[in-house]
């Protein structure tokens, strides 16, 4: 019966939440390394989408969900959600890039290799800033939400939103001139 089980994926489920079980096991997570990587996630971000495939499955677990019929299609899904999310990102990242180098005018495009620098001096001065900024910035950047939609959704007065977003782009400003990015 066990071998059953574990055959349709079952088994490492039933024993996640004892401490120390891999929800996982070595075919399930070949499956879902597989499945990452067809989905274009870069060799060198597989372990990472591998945990959070776990971690969801744990998570599941915990909260006291049934178990998927089939672990490993379930996690085979996860992974590919995850690969879609991740190039999500990477768009997000790129437009993000593409609208900082339109806003520094004509005059002064950079090149394909100076606009990849200022991408990734600005998601590294984005991780910098304190929570309530970053979010504010994403909001307004990255969501190209107005001011007033964003005040509305986080339930706060517009001036708020104006002051965060003023004092993270002196910051992002600052961080970048000092990184002699720009």
């Amino acid at each position: 019966m066990l071998r059953g089980r574990a055959r349709r994926g079952q088994g490492a489920y039933a024993g996640a939440g004892s401490a120390g079980d891999d929800p996982l096991d070595a075919a399930q997570e070949r499956r879902v390394r597989a499945v990452l990587a067809l989905g274009g996630v870069p060799q060198s971000d597989l372990p990472d989408g591998v945990q959070q495939v776990r971690l969801r499955l744990l998570e599941r677990a915990a909260s006291g969900q049934e178990a998927p019929r089939d672990v490993s299609a379930w996690a085979a899904v996860v992974a590919s959600n995850l690969a879609m999310d991740w190039h999500r990102a990477k768009r997000r990242q790129e437009r993000l890039g593409e609208r900082l180098v339109a806003l520094r005018g004509p005059e002064q495009l950079p090149s394909g290799e100076e606009a990849s620098v200022l991408s990734l001096a600005v998601a590294q001065g984005l991780d910098e800033l304190p929570d309530a900024q970053r979010q504010v910035v994403i909001l307004r950047f990255y969501a190209d939400l107005p001011v007033r939609s964003i005040a509305e959704q986080l339930g706060v007065p517009e001036g708020t939103v104006k002051s965060r977003l003023h004092t993270a782009v002196r910051a992002l400003r600052a961080r970048l001139h000092e990184d002699e990015v720009v």
